[in-house]
């Protein structure tokens, strides 16, 4: 009777991790649109966004603003699947001593994500819009130096 009991729990366990891990990576699964290397050219420069996808829980992008042969702003993002949140964490070279910032998802849709970290000095909210003709709207936003902000930045797939 013990060994039945036993291997009923076993069971059970199994199966209740393999439908946890379903759930987790459904959440990601709504931000596949972002894989691809995404640009947007202007005078004032070039900004590049490029997405991998490390698997099944995570991808991974580098995020470059380049003018002329200068790079004036880099950082590494990695989105992630934790449990049941989708954590979009940004490394920017140069600021926050080069550690990490993380921003916890409030909304996550077929198109669009939104990220918030309410803690930090600016921004303080993230959100990547899908739009039409293979373009994505990348919008930080937040209160900088005591005012409400936002920076939108409209860019197309390559």
């Amino acid at each position: 009777m013990f060994q039945k009991i036993t291997l009923l729990a076993l069971v059970l366990a199994a199966v209740s991790c393999q439908k946890k891990e379903t759930v987790e990576k459904d959440k990601i699964k709504k931000a596949d649109w972002l894989i691809g290397n995404w640009e947007n050219k202007t005078p004032e420069g070039i900004l590049s966004e490029n997405w991998q996808k490390l698997n099944d829980s995570t991808f991974s992008a580098s995020s470059y603003f380049i003018k002329g042969k200068d790079t004036l702003h880099f950082e590494t993002i990695v989105l992630a699947q934790l449990g049941e949140t989708l954590t979009y964490k940004a490394t920017v070279k140069g600021q926050n001593e080069d550690k990490p910032v993380f921003f916890p998802s409030t909304s996550e849709t077929e198109q669009q994500l939104i990220f918030e970290n309410p803690k930090h000095d600016y921004p303080q909210k993230i959100t990547y819009t899908k739009g039409v003709n293979n373009t994505l709207t990348a919008e930080i936003s937040g209160n900088l130096n005591g005012k409400p902000s936002s920076e939108k930045f409209v860019m197309t797939k390559k």
